[in-house]
């Protein structure tokens, strides 16, 4: 392991996440929970097989991630977070916030994935009618996206699922999405683009958070 051989909590934090990649391993699974290593793959476009595994092995020697076998008939390898290492989450939730500024249109060579927003969505989100019934708006494809549940009050987002009936699907590219749930995007105006399909009043529920421009909750 490199280290930056400085007695300071930040860098021997940095020892240990400061590589490249490693910080999105742990976004894929705190967003994702358990993962299989081709789900890390699928998740990190770009990232080189053997570097993966690099990262993976480094960070199971640091007490990050452990590695289970599922018995059959699954039979496969997983990766999931220990407790030292989701507790990483806050450290990632305030490294969106401060990055949120940045997302500006994206680049044509840039990649992205659906369940990427399922972070950021946890802070843009909330439930401006906790009286109304529970609702499920789903963004993105029930194989890459995000659920948001919104109940009572209670916002929940976790990743896509065929056990979830969406009452609203938002599918749009990614400058859209991100323009829609920090609030630049009107909600009629992705309708009217065709970017909301079903209860639109189920968007109008959850859209208003973080404002990824100010960085305020928006009223």
């Amino acid at each position: 392991m490199k280290t930056y051989g400085q007695y300071c909590a930040l860098a021997r934090g940095l020892d240990l996440v400061g590589d490249r990649w490693t910080l999105l391993i742990v976004r894929e699974l705190l967003s994702l929970g358990e993962c299989r290593y081709v789900d890390l793959q699928r998740g990190l476009p770009g990232i080189a097989t053997n570097l993966l595994a690099g990262r993976l092995r480094d960070m199971e020697n640091a007490n990050l991630v452990r590695r289970a076998n599922l018995p059959r008939p699954a039979n496969a390898v997983v990766f999931s977070l220990t407790d030292r290492g989701a507790a990483l989450e806050g450290v990632v939730r305030e490294f969106i916030k401060w990055g949120a500024p940045l997302m500006s249109s994206p680049m044509p060579q840039e990649s992205f994935r659906a369940h990427w927003l399922l972070l950021p969505l946890r802070a843009l989100c909330r439930d401006n009618n906790p009286t109304a019934q529970r609702q499920v708006v789903r963004v993105g494809t029930v194989d890459d996206g995000c659920d948001i549940i919104v109940d009572a009050g209670l916002i929940r987002v976790a990743p896509s699922g065929s056990d979830e009936r969406p009452d609203t699907v938002v599918a749009a590219d990614p400058g859209s999405l991100v323009a829609l749930f920090a609030g630049t995007m009107p909600i009629d105006a992705a309708a009217s683009a065709q970017l909301i399909t079903g209860d639109v009043d189920a968007v109008r529920r959850v859209v208003g958070g973080i404002s990824v421009a100010a960085g305020e909750t928006t009223p």
